[in-house]
């Protein structure tokens, strides 16, 4: 690599400071733009539910919970085993982040908190010599004789040897991602695959009159489905429909549904022919006896009342017990879900993720087309992508 070697990063996320530190570490002058007045934002944002680093199941499943159209599955998987989850461990120790996996195999700082590992991260990237520019709103790019210049909005345009984009997906818009980027990009050629919701919640027409018995309160150990997955776990129920880690899963799935429903199976680990026999006796009050005989909570026999049909045999009733359908109407603004789907097009990137069209510009973390359910994957999808990227970067 050529010595003095200048390459800017735009965007102050998680991408933005991995992708930061990495081309700091290979020598290069590195300089982090960034849009709002302070960077790490979305981070702290995420740390209040104690910032889930990664995951700690066996890495040949771990890859495969990525997805979106075109995604280059083997050489995404690369990309995440090149800087894996134990990798990730690794790099909050050396800050002095001791870590814990919990019995989800999520894993957390061991303060559960992001505040401290953002100033360590902080500290250590200026002690790298790493420079920091806020509330700097990028307006241009052009690429040519081996440079990209970067213009922001106020200034003139500066020159560097690489630039790396980590402008983020489109969700949690205070945070700095909110996607007007793609406008940018777009008028240069670059196609850009709209984004959605992801690890959203989804919306349910419910009968006014259940609301306030509903409100707040979860399903627990159910199964869900819709496509070709089910997925095991909690549906928490909500004034204006469905949450939950459970839901977040088949948001893929859902999105391309014409007319997007659940089925939930409210006793997974019961087969029906169990069911049938502890009912078999019933003849009347079906739904109250099933609450008793089968420990189905007030919340979910509503369900089964509103969207089990009508129903005049046991069978019947096990039948909607095992597979209740629930109509959606449609995920929640984008501004409120998790992440995004969505971001530059795969074909738009080679294998280094340097933008074809734009020699010399680089892109990783959330505005690249990818997405994954929460867990830990998103924060070490960013790591992972920026690490790489930043590889590539240096050796341009």
């Amino acid at each position: 690599m050529p010595a003095n070697r200048q390459i800017a990063v735009v965007g102050g996320g998680p991408a933005g400071l991995r992708a930061a530190e990495a081309c700091a570490a290979g020598g290069a002058n590195v300089t982090v733009f960034e849009a709002k007045r302070s960077v790490a934002r979305k981070l702290l944002v995420a740390g209040y539910g104690g910032l889930n680093l990664t995951h700690g199941e066996d890495i040949d499943t771990f890859v495969t919970r990525y997805s979106g159209p075109g995604l280059p599955a083997e050489h995404f998987a690369k990309i995440i085993r090149a800087f894996s989850p134990e990798d990730l461990r690794n790099w909050a120790s050396q800050l002095g982040i001791e870590t814990f996996e919990q019995r989800t195999g999520r894993v957390y700082p061991k303060e559960m908190k992001a505040a401290p590992l953002v100033r360590r991260w902080l500290a250590r990237l200026r002690e790298q010599g790493v420079k920091f520019h806020v509330n700097h709103s990028l307006t241009s790019i052009q690429s040519g004789d081996s440079q990209v210049d970067l213009g922001f909005e106020g200034e003139s345009s500066r020159s560097f040897d690489a630039a790396i984009l980590a402008l983020g997906g489109a969700s949690w818009a205070k945070t700095g991602s909110d996607g007007h980027w793609t406008k940018l990009l777009e008028s240069l050629g670059v196609t850009i695959t709209p984004f959605e919701p992801a690890n959203c919640g989804w919306e349910v027409e419910w009968p006014t009159g259940i609301i306030p018995q509903i409100e707040g309160k979860p399903l627990k150990n159910i199964a869900a489905s819709a496509g070709p997955i089910s997925v095991s776990g909690e549906l928490m129920l909500t004034r204006y429909g469905i949450e939950a880690g459970a839901i977040y899963q088949l948001g893929p799935f859902l999105r391309v549904m014409p007319e997007p429903s659940i089925e939930i199976d409210l006793k997974p680990e019961v087969p029906l022919e169990t069911l049938l026999r502890k009912m078999e006796s019933v003849r009347s009050n079906f739904l109250d006896q099933a609450a008793e005989r089968l420990k189905l909570s007030e919340q979910a026999i509503l369900l089964i009342e509103h969207f089990g049909g009508s129903f005049e045999t046991v069978p019947e009733l096990c039948q909607a017990i095992k597979a209740l359908e629930v109509p959606l109407t449609g995920p929640r603004p984008i501004d409120e879900a998790i992440s995004s789907a969505g971001g530059i097009a795969w074909s738009e990137l080679d294998d280094d993720l340097q933008i074809r069209k734009i020699p010399g510009l680089y892109a990783c973390g959330e505005m690249i087309d990818w997405e994954a359910p929460t867990g830990g994957y998103l924060i070490q999808g960013c790591f992972a992508t920026a690490t790489h990227t930043a590889r590539g970067a240096l050796q341009d």
